[in-house]
């Protein structure tokens, strides 16, 4: 993931929020005519790293308490080297940025037998008002379960 410090100086290690990791075996079903990993298995793969980190926080309780919920703005992955069937991944993600209604959080793939990245990706998460869709402020409660983990090879 390159090196990484917490905003505002705070140490990330050993601090359980500021980044959340998750091993899984590359099914059969995700390969597409090209022999290795779709492009859209990706897209699937953040988003469920990202909901396994959230709920893990006790994030969710306080979404629904505030009405709220999350909506992707964007997606972004780049492709660093193929991942095949069988191969076993880490997918590991952290909360880039908060701005008053949007996070931005970064992923990173990595084949677990070499060590090697094999996508790096970034999705823009909007926080909407759930029955109207409009965007509203994060709740404090929510910003407060993350620690926004600054790239400073960026």
């Amino acid at each position: 993931m390159g090196r990484k410090r917490a905003a505002k100086g705070e140490d990330v290690r050993g601090r359980a929020s500021a980044a959340y990791s998750d091993e899984f075996i590359v099914p059969e079903d995700v390969i597409d005519a090209n022999g290795h990993v779709s492009n859209v298995a990706y897209v699937q793969w953040m988003q469920d790293v990202a909901v396994r980190h959230f709920h893990g926080l006790g994030c969710a309780l306080a979404m629904r308490a505030a009405g709220g919920t999350w909506v992707a703005r964007s997606h972004r992955i780049e492709y660093l080297r193929p991942a095949y069937d069988g191969d076993r991944l880490r997918a590991t993600t952290w909360v880039a940025d908060f701005s008053r209604v949007r996070s931005r959080r970064k992923y990173e793939f990595t084949r677990v037998s070499d060590g090697v990245v094999v996508a790096k990706g970034e999705t823009d998460w909007v926080f909407v008002d759930a029955d109207t869709g409009r965007p509203r402020a994060i709740p404090d409660e929510i910003r407060a379960a993350f620690i926004a983990v600054i790239d400073d090879a960026a």
